[in-house]
């Protein structure tokens, strides 16, 4: 009998690297360069708005803050955060965010599904429907008029349901759901399944990083979202927003000049139209940025998933 004989590698082969061409490197350091300073264009007004935000008033007047602040003051954020009818604004805006993005994102979801299904007969024309909605409006003042006639102004519910559906965010799951293997569908189907527990139980799950995305845009949408508080509820307090209180403050410290100095009535401590711009910049942010790490995963999963079909 012939005896087997192993074939192993050259000791050579066994740990060879990939030599990188000169101009494979110098992509590489260029590459790391750019980004670098991608970063840091991206980074320093947010960073230079929280140093000035927790500065003293006016020593900010004198320049010359930029990364960290000169004279540690919160002042700033008691003047912003003492305003009159902030609490009620901050209440309104996280009810707003977290219903809105619940039902906005559970109707858009069954709109889409109902859109991606091939046997809807309706499919072509429904699509067709919703484009034309993003190119088309009906005018602000028709708009109101109708809000009107509905009962939506000088109410918590304008800022609900106007926003339940977005022709953009139902392509978006329009377009991922259409890539699910249909046999799922009809093998469920097979078993008695209907369309809603298909929904529910097959589709909905499939759909996390997509289902985040959406929920992402119509949260900061929400939350970012004043014009509406101002134009429907301008002479209701009790459903202000955040955002809209935010602005008027921002907007009165805008008119009193960059130099204006004004007195804080319970402390007497001196404020500046700059440092309450910045104190309202970073609470405006702030809950975005704090909810975007959690969803950045899912995020950047669902805008790359379905974007190429095979």
């Amino acid at each position: 009998m012939a005896e087997k004989t192993l074939v192993t590698a050259p000791e050579s082969t066994k740990h060879r690297t990939v030599k990188k061409s000169p101009a494979d490197r110098a992509f590489v350091i260029c590459n790391t360069i750019f980004l670098i300073l991608f970063t840091v264009v991206t980074l320093y007004p947010v960073i230079n708005q929280l140093a000035i935000s927790f500065n003293d008033a006016a020593d900010a007047l004198r320049g010359g803050i930029y990364v960290l602040p000169r004279q540690l003051s919160l002042q700033n954020y008691v003047t912003v955060l003492s305003r009159q009818n902030l609490l009620t604004g901050l209440w309104i805006s996280v009810a707003r965010t977290v219903l809105g993005t619940v039902l906005g994102l559970f109707i858009t979801a069954l709109l889409a599904f109902m859109c991606s299904r091939p046997k809807y007969l309706l499919k072509k024309q429904m699509n067709l429907f919703w484009i034309i909605t993003m190119y088309v409006n009906g005018g602000m003042i028709p708009v109101f008029l109708l809000y009107k006639d509905l009962g939506f102004t000088n109410s918590f519910w304008v800022y609900i349901v106007p926003g339940l559906t977005g022709a953009f965010n139902m392509m978006v799951l329009r377009s991922y759901m259409e890539n699910l293997p249909v046999s799922m569908e009809e093998s469920a189907q097979l078993d008695g399944a209907g369309y809603m527990t298909i929904f529910l139980k097959i589709i909905l799950p499939l759909c996390t990083p997509v289902l985040a995305t959406v929920a992402l845009f119509i949260a900061v949408g929400q939350w970012n979202s004043w014009f509406d508080a101002m134009l429907y509820n301008r002479m209701s307090e009790q459903y202000t927003t955040l955002q809209y209180e935010l602005m008027k403050l921002l907007a009165a410290a805008t008119t009193s000049g960059a130099g204006t100095q004004y007195s804080h009535s319970n402390t007497g401590s001196m404020v500046t139209p700059a440092s309450i711009r910045a104190a309202g910049s970073i609470v405006t942010m702030l809950p975005i940025v704090c909810l975007y790490p959690f969803l950045q995963r899912y995020f950047i999963t669902g805008m790359t998933l379905g974007a190429v079909k095979e």
